[in-house]
Protein backbone atom coordinates (compact mmCIF):
# COMPACT_ATOMS: atom_id res chain seq x y z
CA UNK A 1 0.00 0.00 0.00
CA UNK A 2 1.32 3.45 -0.91
CA UNK A 3 1.83 6.00 1.83
CA UNK A 4 -0.53 8.95 1.83
CA UNK A 5 0.28 12.43 3.13
CA UNK A 6 -2.43 14.59 4.67
CA UNK A 7 -1.72 18.27 5.25
CA UNK A 8 -2.59 19.07 8.86
CA UNK A 9 -1.43 22.69 9.18
CA UNK A 10 0.81 25.35 7.62
CA UNK A 11 2.31 28.15 9.68
CA UNK A 12 3.76 31.13 7.80
CA UNK A 13 5.62 33.68 9.89
CA UNK A 14 4.10 37.15 9.40
CA UNK A 15 6.63 39.05 11.52
CA UNK A 16 9.74 37.71 13.30
CA UNK A 17 8.98 35.22 16.12
CA UNK A 18 11.29 33.26 18.43
CA UNK A 19 9.39 29.98 18.03
CA UNK A 20 6.82 28.20 15.90
CA UNK A 21 4.63 25.51 17.49
CA UNK A 22 2.24 22.93 16.13
CA UNK A 23 -0.10 22.17 19.03
CA UNK A 24 -3.01 19.75 19.48
CA UNK A 25 -1.57 17.42 16.84
CA UNK A 26 -4.22 14.85 15.80
CA UNK A 27 -3.40 11.33 16.95
CA UNK A 28 -4.93 9.41 14.01
CA UNK A 29 -1.86 9.05 11.76
CA UNK A 30 1.04 6.61 11.85
CA UNK A 31 3.88 9.11 11.28
CA UNK A 32 4.48 12.85 10.91
CA UNK A 33 6.45 14.87 8.36
CA UNK A 34 7.30 18.55 8.69
CA UNK A 35 8.63 20.52 5.72
CA UNK A 36 10.12 23.90 6.56
CA UNK A 37 11.62 26.89 4.77
CA UNK A 38 13.44 29.02 7.37
CA UNK A 39 15.61 32.06 7.87
CA UNK A 40 16.78 33.73 11.10
CA UNK A 41 15.98 37.46 11.16
CA UNK A 42 18.24 38.46 14.07
CA UNK A 43 21.26 36.13 14.35
CA UNK A 44 24.42 37.65 12.82
CA UNK A 45 26.27 34.34 12.33
CA UNK A 46 26.43 32.93 8.81
CA UNK A 47 23.95 30.23 9.82
CA UNK A 48 21.59 29.45 12.68
CA UNK A 49 20.78 26.21 14.48
CA UNK A 50 17.32 24.81 13.77
CA UNK A 51 16.07 23.15 16.97
CA UNK A 52 13.03 20.98 17.78
CA UNK A 53 11.24 20.07 21.04
CA UNK A 54 8.32 17.72 21.61
CA UNK A 55 5.46 18.43 24.05
CA UNK A 56 7.39 21.36 25.56
CA UNK A 57 9.95 18.96 27.05
CA UNK A 58 13.53 20.14 27.56
CA UNK A 59 14.94 16.75 28.61
CA UNK A 60 16.01 13.35 27.25
CA UNK A 61 17.11 14.25 23.70
CA UNK A 62 20.10 12.68 21.96
CA UNK A 63 21.25 13.17 18.36
CA UNK A 64 23.88 12.26 15.84
CA UNK A 65 24.58 14.54 12.88
CA UNK A 66 26.63 14.72 9.70
CA UNK A 67 27.32 18.14 8.21
CA UNK A 68 29.14 19.32 5.10
CA UNK A 69 29.86 22.80 3.76
CA UNK A 70 31.56 22.18 0.41
CA UNK A 71 35.08 21.94 1.81
CA UNK A 72 34.83 20.08 5.13
CA UNK A 73 32.67 17.40 6.68
CA UNK A 74 32.05 17.03 10.40
CA UNK A 75 30.01 14.66 12.49
CA UNK A 76 29.10 14.59 16.12
CA UNK A 77 26.60 13.91 18.84
CA UNK A 78 24.37 16.04 21.00
CA UNK A 79 22.73 15.13 24.28
CA UNK A 80 20.85 18.29 25.07
CA UNK A 81 17.52 20.01 25.75
CA UNK A 82 16.39 19.85 22.10
CA UNK A 83 16.94 18.06 18.78
CA UNK A 84 19.69 19.73 16.75
CA UNK A 85 18.61 19.31 13.12
CA UNK A 86 21.29 21.39 11.37
CA UNK A 87 22.21 24.88 10.19
CA UNK A 88 19.71 27.12 8.38
CA UNK A 89 20.06 30.61 6.88
CA UNK A 90 20.53 33.61 9.12
CA UNK A 91 20.65 37.39 8.85
CA UNK A 92 24.03 37.49 7.08
CA UNK A 93 23.13 34.91 4.39
CA UNK A 94 22.31 36.11 0.88
CA UNK A 95 19.25 38.39 1.03
CA UNK A 96 15.89 36.65 0.65
CA UNK A 97 17.32 33.12 0.77
CA UNK A 98 15.83 30.46 3.03
CA UNK A 99 17.12 27.11 4.23
CA UNK A 100 14.92 24.09 3.54
CA UNK A 101 14.38 21.03 5.70
CA UNK A 102 12.31 17.90 6.14
CA UNK A 103 11.75 16.15 9.46
CA UNK A 104 10.31 12.63 9.75
CA UNK A 105 8.81 11.31 12.99
CA UNK A 106 7.66 7.66 12.85
CA UNK A 107 5.23 6.13 15.36
CA UNK A 108 4.59 9.43 17.13
CA UNK A 109 1.64 8.03 19.13
CA UNK A 110 3.30 4.81 20.31
CA UNK A 111 4.24 4.06 23.93
CA UNK A 112 7.91 3.70 22.86
CA UNK A 113 10.71 6.27 22.76
CA UNK A 114 10.32 8.65 19.79
CA UNK A 115 12.84 8.97 16.96
CA UNK A 116 13.24 11.71 14.37
CA UNK A 117 15.38 12.10 11.27
CA UNK A 118 16.04 15.39 9.50
CA UNK A 119 17.73 16.67 6.39
CA UNK A 120 18.41 20.36 6.00
CA UNK A 121 20.23 22.62 3.55
CA UNK A 122 21.08 26.28 3.88
CA UNK A 123 21.28 28.61 0.86
CA UNK A 124 23.94 31.28 0.54
CA UNK A 125 25.57 32.62 -2.61
CA UNK A 126 28.21 34.64 -0.75
CA UNK A 127 29.70 32.43 1.98
CA UNK A 128 29.48 28.91 3.33
CA UNK A 129 26.28 26.93 2.86
CA UNK A 130 25.59 23.74 4.82
CA UNK A 131 23.94 20.42 4.23
CA UNK A 132 22.96 18.41 7.30
CA UNK A 133 21.64 14.98 8.15
CA UNK A 134 20.54 14.34 11.71
CA UNK A 135 18.88 11.50 13.59
CA UNK A 136 17.82 11.50 17.19
CA UNK A 137 15.87 9.97 19.99
CA UNK A 138 13.55 11.49 22.56
CA UNK A 139 13.64 9.07 25.48
CA UNK A 140 10.01 9.57 26.46
CA UNK A 141 7.02 7.27 25.97
CA UNK A 142 4.37 10.03 25.74
CA UNK A 143 2.51 10.49 22.46
CA UNK A 144 3.68 13.62 20.64
CA UNK A 145 0.95 16.26 20.83
CA UNK A 146 3.02 19.39 20.07
CA UNK A 147 6.20 20.21 18.15
CA UNK A 148 8.13 23.45 18.70
CA UNK A 149 10.78 24.87 16.35
CA UNK A 150 13.30 27.50 17.48
CA UNK A 151 16.53 28.95 16.13
CA UNK A 152 19.34 31.04 17.62
CA UNK A 153 17.35 34.26 17.15
CA UNK A 154 13.95 34.85 15.54
CA UNK A 155 12.37 33.27 12.47
CA UNK A 156 12.14 35.79 9.64
CA UNK A 157 8.96 36.90 7.91
CA UNK A 158 7.87 34.30 5.31
CA UNK A 159 9.52 31.36 7.09
CA UNK A 160 7.05 28.53 6.52
CA UNK A 161 6.37 25.24 8.33
CA UNK A 162 3.93 22.58 7.07
CA UNK A 163 2.90 19.55 9.13
CA UNK A 164 1.69 16.38 7.39
CA UNK A 165 0.17 13.21 8.79
CA UNK A 166 1.19 9.93 7.15
CA UNK A 167 -1.10 6.91 6.67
Amino acid sequence: MALQLFKIETIEVGSPVTSVTFSSIPQGYTDLIIKASTRDATNNDNNTELKVKFNGSATSYSNKYLQGNGSTVVSGTYATTYFYTGESDSLTATTNTFGNSEHYIPNYTSANYKSMSSDLVSEDNATVAYTNLAAGLWSNTAAITSIEFTCNGSFATNSTFTLYGVL
